[in-house]
């Protein structure tokens, strides 16, 4: 049996790689190159110093790359093995499948992404449920897009997982009325951060079940001053609903040292890792 394993999102180290510009649909598959290779870590050199860490499972955000040519591709792939971290995800931070418009759009843009993740060797790639205000409709669209992109993700290789992200996936009813319909075809990225309010708790232990990798994310009020409670409340219940995949670590708070940032978190985390 799997047992829950500690990994990070490039997200968390977004100073690190220089805070490489956004891309979206609206760009197509061009790259703001001039915003990449800014900081004091290229992401080639990413998943050595993530080992360094002691970490050994990635998630890399789709913007994070500096190219999309085979070439680099593979050199990132090669970087990935030589350092024995396995790419758990492709984290697709953008595009909406629920869009009135430009839906078209954004599942093609999407699909070529899905494509990137099989070439990177990832596991998974996770795209965003849909960003269309919740209706009897959109919810429907969602699913059925979703189903549509697991047939792409399938041809790449990889399994096609979404998240507790944006509008449609915004409530544990829609969550768990979309998956149900999708009959396991489609995992769940749980992640702690993205829902608040009195019934956070309640929230996501109603769709916790479904979790095949989490979003483990702390708040933090200042540097080095975690909200520990909140973030062992998350821990325990995604433990609860027998929570197996990688705890991605996500720390974007105020302190510029995300390394120490993530060491603090991971220092909470590593009880749940038995």
């Amino acid at each position: 049996m799997s047992a829950p394993r500690l990994s990070v999102s490039t997200w968390s180290l977004h100073r690190q790689l220089g805070k490489p510009g956004f891309t979206g649909p609206a760009h197509g598959m061009q790259i703001p190159i001039e915003t990449h290779n800014k900081g004091p870590i290229p992401l080639l050199e990413l998943p050595a110093r993530v080992a360094e860490f002691g970490i050994n499972t990635l998630e890399i955000c789709h913007f994070h790359l500096p190219s999309v040519e085979k070439t680099y591709l593979a050199e990132l792939r090669a970087a990935l093995a030589a350092a024995d971290v396995e790419l758990f995800s492709l984290l697709i931070d953008d595009g909406d499948i629920t869009h009135p418009s430009d839906a078209a759009r954004d599942i093609a843009w999407i699909e070529k992404w899905i494509d990137i993740a099989g070439e990177l060797g990832a596991t998974c790639a996770r795209v965003i449920g849909g960003k269309a205000d919740p209706s009897p409709e959109t919810v429907a669209q969602s699913r059925d897009v979703l189903a549509q992109l697991t047939e792409r993700a399938d041809t790449a290789g990889i399994r096609l997982m979404s998240e507790n992200w944006f509008s449609i996936l915004s409530t544990p009813e829609n969550v768990n009325t979309i998956l149900s319909r999708l009959d396991g075809k489609v995992g769940l990225c749980l992640d702690f951060g993205n829902w608040r309010g009195d019934t956070k708790y309640k929230d996501l232990a109603a769709i916790a079940a479904w979790a095949e990798s989490c979003h483990t994310k702390a708040h933090f009020a200042a540097p080095r001053e975690m909200d520990k409670e909140d973030y062992v409340q998350c821990l325990d219940l995604a433990q609860k609903a027998g929570f197996a995949g990688p705890h991605t670590l996500i720390y974007d708070g105020p302190g510029d040292d995300e390394w120490e940032g993530l060491a603090i978190e991971r220092e909470v985390v590593n009880p749940y890792l038995n």
